[in-house]
């Protein structure tokens, strides 16, 4: 099992100078991945929160070997042409080391879809969401784009320079006992289930998915917290998380610099 950071850039993480030091730390004490939030705001108490796709470009720059990444961005609010512009730029930073979480997006924590305008119907940022994945796919082939759909258009479009990776890995985001993600996640390299109570929870999904050979399956878990049933059930990598409230800089750069649990 791979071990990553995953930590919301808000409050004290909002300086990005904050968030490229722990990643720098992160990588010297053995973490494999180094991941953050993708949000525009959030509901109180938190006040503060940083652009992650600039942060992610600075850890980058600052590191050599963890791998990175957004986990997750919500690609219905977001504009496809654009993203495969960031992701294959953040790919060449890196070296090759981005890997890119997707989802649906939502409007409970932060009214980031009501607020801003963005679309609130499930099933339409579902429709939203293939697209963007469908041109993103396309663009870092090298080759031209030629997408028509219902909310994109990308007409004769050929995005270089393409990512270091021969594909960019993506991980697919789902709450428990959501069956269309599923589907949409075997078709890509990853899922990240969301809010999972229980490793049984994960095993049924991994069943559902039934991703040939090699595929990597995503868990959050608080610090200190027992992994060992997500692994049996099906995990590959562990995410750390920290309470997004109460974040305390001292204890998460204590968590990071004692490195991953075993």
């Amino acid at each position: 099992m791979k071990h990553g950071v995953w930590l919301p850039l808000f409050d004290p993480l909002a300086d990005p100078l904050v968030a490229v030091r722990l990643a720098a730390e992160a990588e010297e004490a053995g973490w494999d991945g180094f991941f953050v939030w993708d949000h525009l705001h959030w509901n109180a108490p938190v006040q503060q929160a940083a652009d992650p796709w600039i942060t992610l470009a600075a850890i980058a720059a600052g590191t050599e070997r963890l791998r990175i990444g957004p986990m997750v961005t919500p690609l219905p609010r977001r504009r496809p042409a654009k993203v495969a512009r960031e992701t294959a730029t953040l790919d060449r930073l890196s070296g090759g080391r981005l890997t890119l979480g997707v989802g649906l997006g939502g409007d409970r924590y932060g009214g980031e879809l009501t607020r801003f305008g963005e679309q609130t119907d499930d099933r339409l940022r579902g429709q939203m969401l293939d697209e963007a994945l469908d041109i993103l796919t396309a663009a870092w082939s090298g080759g031209p784009v030629r997408h028509r759909g219902a909310h994109y258009v990308v007409d004769d479009v050929t995005f270089l320079p393409v990512p270091v990776q021969p594909a960019i890995p993506v991980w697919v985001a789902s709450y428990p006992g959501s069956r269309k993600p599923l589907r949409r996640a075997a078709r890509f390299q990853g899922f990240f289930p969301i809010n999972l109570a229980h490793p049984e929870q994960l095993a049924e999904a991994v069943a559902a998915i039934g991703a040939p050979g090699p595929y990597d399956v995503a868990v959050a878990l608080s610090p200190g917290q027992d992994p060992r049933g997500y692994r049996e059930a099906g995990a590959t990598w562990l995410l750390t998380d920290f309470d997004q409230e109460a974040l305390d800089l001292a204890h998460i750069r204590a968590v990071v610099k004692a490195g991953p649990c075993q």
